[in-house]
């Protein structure tokens, strides 16, 4: 027998192949589901005790070779040599040869590799006489994808033929963890593994302590096939907090980063509307970009419902379709106080894509339609107002922007008549970015043309041609300045203009024209300096807009209502949101931003108001802040700490009284576990003959309390704060609650449960007020939701 210290490297040994072939379920991708989720981010260290089941903890698994020092890594070299045949490189404390028994032993810290592939064992022994290859002792293998085995011993032939393991973990490097106490490998390239656990959950906390896995499944027989890279459970189980709950039968899994088809986990509620709800959904996996989703719902005070969710990824981008249908009563008109109802089908349509034909040339498009009024929300599918359906081919490059769009609206609005939404087909905005070789600046050019149809209302189409000229630059003095020069002529017609109830936003019958001509200088003073331990900036801006006399009422206002003076358009060259509605005369806005950055603090306000040098506008209703010569004030203020507190303050303060017209709150405070969030809103702005423009009141509220570990409770409300005297349409007395939710929720890396329970105060339709109860259940990684 010979013995001696050793590095060096094997060439036609074959002993890493034989190793590799033992440990073939490692050479597939670490995803585990049930449904199609992929598994989480984990690995995991070298094992201790005698029962693999019991999953020990992560360590990083990036590195995939583990030796003492890094002095004994063994050197790299090819993995293939000429003829073909794998090389290996080794280390070993001890290198030994018995030549009676015909075998080489490598024993102490044995490290192998070849190519991304390790392995690691306290002894290491190749019996050339019987051509078995066993390794011993704190065996771990990682292979080419950093996934790693752990055994106590494993024994092949070189010519992987038969291979068995003892007490072995497979650890995914995605996080998933399989333990079993035995493994073999057959002939044929399938991994047996008996008495096996599978879980994603880590055993140990970010602190270091022990922790167990909040849910794992085992089976008495797990097999992987290499040919169409699946694991299969036999007799396999979902343990929750240690309890056998559910049994999984036919679960399987693949390994090469795909889904499979598969039930998903159902789920609970009872509500109002439909009492006992249960709902499941199968999965179908179709082909790699492709897949389909089917569902089925049964209430115990109505009748089932089924819907269906595709989803296709095309070589030029991808698109989805869902849908919903069931067979119940509906109210049939809410015109009708008797509120009569009818029986008949009923449904929803959801689908969305986005393609990319070229660099330059794209289409998005969305459809969402109802099949009544009160579908959504009666079902509990989405709480939306409007069900907005678009089409949008868009080219852009680095200078220039086409697009060509049209959209439709779905009210679901009960006072409101669909006939009178409008469709709006086409849609084309084309802009041209031209830089001015003269003056410095730069010019931008536009066209955009809209047509607006409705079925029992005004129709209005509409063309202008636009040209913009711009200028910014820095004087001497550190002032930015820019300088805009902007005209513009429009072409307008309209019909059934006195279908429209507001009259200002009629305009005139027939064709109408109009010529805009604007320009603004625009300069801002940025002064920094240190202020309290901090840096500060202190930003004065002082604004001159002039525009001559703009025939505003004669033309259809479509796309301009419910202006309103806000921080965010105050230096804007038009105050009012879109195109149909230009404020003209000449005008002084002026106002600062200052701004303190301190370590962890950020604090940031402005304030503003403007001068109106003409008469007063007849196009701004009083109370938008805008309609007198002199301006209210408008302001916002931000405070922002760390990532544990950010509040933010807008408002606009009578110029008058400095009376609160506008008082808009939203703070929130706390960690990602526990916090606490406020919103307050109220518009008090005395307008009463202008629909888009009335006064509202609302309170949001949401907190949650995060206790022992994983635990939660949060709860959150909607309240109407509104009166009858801001809002005449109105008959809360000042205090309406619209939506309440309370709940106690389990969330740790691998499993989120929780039960709530929502009360809606307000009545639509057969979408009745009541509380709704609903518990989820999501174990994270294995594709349950």
């Amino acid at each position: 027998m010979h013995r001696a210290r050793a590095k060096s490297s094997f060439d036609a040994m074959h002993l890493w192949g034989t190793a590799s072939a033992a440990i073939a379920l490692l050479s597939a991708s670490p995803v585990i589901a049930q449904d199609g989720a992929a598994a989480g981010a984990g690995t995991v260290e070298q094992p201790e005790g005698e029962n693999p089941t019991d999953l020990p903890p992560p360590e990083d698994a990036q590195e995939p070779v583990v030796v003492a020092s890094e002095s004994d890594l063994p050197p790299e070299s090819a993995e293939f040599n000429a003829a073909g045949e794998r090389q290996i490189s080794f280390a070993a404390d001890i290198l030994s040869y018995d030549s009676e028994a015909e075998t080489t032993t490598a024993e102490g810290n044995v490290v192998m590799r070849t190519g991304d592939r390790s392995l690691r064992a306290d002894t290491v022994s190749w019996s050339q006489r019987t051509g078995v290859i066993v390794a011993s002792g704190n065996v771990r293998f990682v292979d080419e994808n950093g996934n790693q085995l752990y055994t106590e011993r494993v024994e092949l032939t070189d010519e992987f033929e038969a291979g068995a393991m003892e007490d072995l973990l497979l650890a995914l490097r995605q996080g998933g963890r399989l333990a079993a106490n035995r493994g073999l490998r057959e002939s044929d390239g399938t991994v047996t593994l008996e008495q096996a656990a599978y879980s994603a959950c880590a055993v140990v906390t970010p602190e270091g302590c022990n922790k167990e896995p909040s849910w794992r499944i085992t089976a008495d027989r797990v097999t992987y096939d290499p040919s169409d890279s699946q694991v299969r459970f036999r007799g396999a189980y979902l343990e929750l907090f240690g309890a056998r709950i559910l049994p999984l039968p036919g679960l399987s899994v693949r390994t090469d980063g795909g889904p499979v088809s598969g039930f998903l986990v159902p789920d609970l509620r009872i509500s109002e509307n439909n009492g006992v709800e249960v709902s499941g959904s199968y999965y179908v996996r179709l082909a790699d970009n492709k897949d389909l989703t089917l569902s089925a719902y049964l209430f115990s005070d109505t009748k089932p419902m089924v819907s269906a969710q595709w989803r296709h990824l095309t070589e030029k981008g991808a698109y989805q379709i869902t849908g919903y249908v069931t067979h119940s009563r509906r109210i049939s008109d809410f015109a009708d106080q008797t509120d009569n109802t009818e029986s008949g089908p009923r449904g929803y349509l959801f689908a969305n894509g986005r393609f990319q034909f070229s660099p330059e040339w794209s289409l998005t498009s969305s459809v969402r339609m109802a099949s009544d009024k009160t579908f959504l929300r009666r079902y509990d599918i989405s709480r939306d107002d409007r069900l907005r359906s678009m089409v949008d081919l868009e080219r852009i490059d680095s200078d220039s922007y086409l697009s060509i769009a049209g959209w439709a609206t779905q009210t679901l609005r009960l006072n409101q008549d669909q006939d009178q939404v409008p469709i709006a087909l086409p849609v084309i905005d084309w802009r041209q970015r031209i830089d001015d070789p003269f003056a410095g600046g730069q010019l931008e050019l536009q066209l955009n043309s809209l047509a607006i149809m409705r079925k029992a209302g005004q129709d209005t189409e509409r063309a202008f041609a636009k040209a913009e000229w711009s200028r910014k630059a820095i004087t001497g003095f550190g002032q930015v300045v820019t300088v805009t020069g902007l005209l513009r002529g429009d072409v307008y017609h309209s019909d059934d203009n006195f279908l429209n109830k507001t009259a200002s936003y009629r305009g005139n019958p027939g064709w109408e024209t109009r010529g805009v001509a604007l320009g603004a200088v625009d300069v801002e003073w940025p002064f920094i300096g240190e202020f309290l331990g901090g840096q500060q900036v202190f930003t004065p801006r002082i604004q001159l807009v002039a525009t001559p006399k703009i025939k505003n009422l004669a033309i259809p206002n479509e796309d301009a209502r419910a202006i309103d003076l806000e921080d965010s358009n105050l230096f804007a060259l038009n105050r009012f949101p879109g195109y149909d509605r230009i404020e003209d005369g000449a005008r002084i806005t002026y106002g600062f931003d200052w701004q303190l950055r301190r370590p962890g603090w950020e604090f940031f306000t402005t304030l503003g108001q403007s001068y109106r040098l003409d008469s007063d506008r007849e196009i701004l209703p009083d109370g938008t802040g805008l309609s007198e010569k002199v301006s209210d004030f408008v302001g916002r203020t931000e405070v922002r700490y760390r990532d544990f507190v950010k509040l933010t303050h807008r408002y606009r303060l009578d110029k008058d009284n400095l009376a609160v017209r506008r008082n808009e709150f939203d703070a929130t405070v706390g960690s990602s576990r526990t916090y606490a969030e406020i919103g307050y809103l109220r518009l008090n702005r005395n307008i009463t003959s202008v629909e888009d423009l009335q006064d509202r009141e609302e309170l949001r509220t949401a907190v949650r309390v995060a206790f022992a570990n994983y635990w939660s409770v949060f709860g959150s409300g909607v309240f109407n704060l509104t009166d009858r005297e801001e809002d005449p349409t109105l008959s809360s007395d000042g205090f309406q609650p619209i939506r309440t939710r309370l709940g106690v929720a389990y969330q740790d890396d691998c499993l989120e449960l929780g039960v709530t329970w929502r009360r809606d105060y307000v009545s639509a339709g057969d979408a009745r007020r009541g509380d709704t109860f609903q518990l989820y259940f999501s174990l994270k990684n294995l594709g349950f939701r």
